[in-house]
């Protein structure tokens, strides 16, 4: 994890917390509390909160414009997570593909699907000058 004297905050949908929970823990996420109502991890360093609203589930997700995700400075890091990902055999939305190649910009690039539809991007980019 960073180093940071801040944590990123994001709340989502989910339709089951059972299953929210099984896909974080084994995509490596920390459970952090559980209410009746939603969950907390520890993702990667910052803070999602899964809350109960299975009526707020996107049916037919799509990578753009809505996703949200890890974007590592170490390679080896990333490569770790995608064997995670794949060990435990956790759904892609997209398989791993190389995003602009050639140009400065190229990054490698993957994305799960949550159980309630929420789609997770996970990037490495060559130029670390890139990530932002």
């Amino acid at each position: 994890m960073r180093d940071t004297n801040k944590v990123f905050h994001l709340a989502i949908p989910c339709k089951d917390l059972d299953e929210t929970v099984d896909f974080y823990e084994k995509l490596g996420c920390r459970l952090a509390r559980r209410y009746h109502d939603r969950v907390t991890f520890d993702f990667f360093g910052d803070q999602v909160v899964c809350h109960l609203n299975p009526d707020k589930i996107d049916p037919a997700p799509k990578m753009y414009p809505r996703h949200f995700g890890v974007t590592f400075l170490n390679r080896e890091e990333f490569d770790q997570a995608l064997e995670h990902a794949t060990t435990n055999e956790l759904p892609f939305f997209q398989e791993l593909m190389v995003r602009f190649p050639g140009k400065k910009e190229e990054h490698v690039t993957f994305f799960l699907i949550d159980p309630a539809n929420n789609l997770l991007e996970f990037k490495y980019y060559h130029d670390e000058g890139m990530v932002y």
